[in-house]
């Protein structure tokens, strides 16, 4: 008998479709028992929080950290959370960086409320817990489970604001598959630092670049405080020059800057060598992170942070 403890956070998942738009119900849909649930898995339920996946903040990622690690004593096979998908990835994320491999955790979520016609949500549910009773799983890191594919949270993004088939891997694809309950990996996680953090304290930006940008951004973030800057730079990671003078005065203060990637596939680079690109930008002392959305790099940074982790040791995390 495989043991799996379900965390419901909220989101569309735990939501009701009503004449004036989608909204919370106090009883959440799946927190009654399951007709089609393997009979070999034993589920317990609890209700950490609920709030819509916007609210979610890294204080509830830590919440569910810490309740991950309790179940692992508690002898539970796996994991599984329910989650607003607006903000799923980076709570996967987060959980990828800090939780043992030693119990698999899945997320999953839903794209259409529990009374919608097409309601993916019990669906979504049934495969996750399925999943996370699955001993190869153990061994994935921590696991996003939608539309009947499985995908690493290092990689996996929302790519779609309404469709049911809106979690997607640029450049990689999903690791793994779930057909008629039975669980096939395709695919190696490549593997990563775990680290143990019982803070989320610190205030990481997060910047976008654009054609035309000037150091307006930047001059106003020197007057603040500051721990440390992602930013979504151009193409394979290149800035405007007129940023150039603004930045160098931030690394001059000792302020962690990490450069990813707009572009929805590919990875941040040095392979420009012009005012602004690549090549000069890494000679600053800038990070180019390679394969990291903005808001997962903007994380990891927060959770580097909260180790301690400066200067050089920060730059090879973030890299890592």
């Amino acid at each position: 008998m495989k043991r799996v403890l379900v965390l419901h956070t909220g989101g569309t998942i735990s939501m009701v479709q009503e004449e004036g738009g989608v909204t919370p119900t106090s009883h959440h849909p799946l927190m009654d028992p399951m007709a089609f649930l393997p009979k070999d898995i034993e589920v317990t339920v609890e209700e950490i929080f609920n709030l819509p996946s916007p609210h979610i903040r890294p204080e509830e990622m830590l919440q569910l950290k810490t309740r991950i690690v309790e179940a692992q004593k508690q002898g539970f096979d796996g994991v599984v959370i329910t989650h607003g998908t607006d903000t799923l990835e980076e709570t996967a994320y987060f959980l990828d960086m800090t939780v043992s491999k030693q119990i698999s955790v899945v997320i999953t979520g839903a794209m259409r409320s529990s009374n919608e016609i097409g309601s993916d949500g019990q669906y979504n549910y049934l495969q996750s817990i399925i999943t996370a009773a699955n001993e190869e799983s153990k061994n994935q890191g921590v696991l996003v489970v939608m539309n009947d594919e499985i995908h690493a949270a290092k990689f996996v993004t929302k790519t779609h604001t309404t469709s049911v088939d809106t979690f997607r891997t640029p450049t990689f694809g999903p690791i793994g598959i779930i057909s008629k309950k039975k669980v096939i990996f395709i695919k190696d996680v490549v593997d990563q630092r775990i680290v143990d953090i019982n803070t989320v304290t610190g205030n990481v930006l997060l910047i976008k670049a654009y054609a035309g940008m000037d150091s307006f951004i930047f001059d106003l973030i020197e007057k603040q405080d500051v721990d440390g800057i992602v930013i979504e730079a151009l193409g394979a990671g290149n800035m405007p020059p007129s940023v150039i003078e603004s930045l160098q005065r931030l690394i001059d203060k000792e302020i962690p800057i990490a450069l990813v990637s707009r572009c929805s596939n590919g990875i941040a680079q040095d392979i420009y060598d012009y005012p602004g690109g690549g090549i000069p930008l890494s000679k600053m002392g800038i990070t180019l992170v390679k394969g990291l959305s903005g808001q997962k790099a903007r994380l990891r940074m927060l959770v580097g942070l909260n180790c301690g982790f400066k200067a050089q040791e920060l730059k090879q995390y973030m890299m890592s």
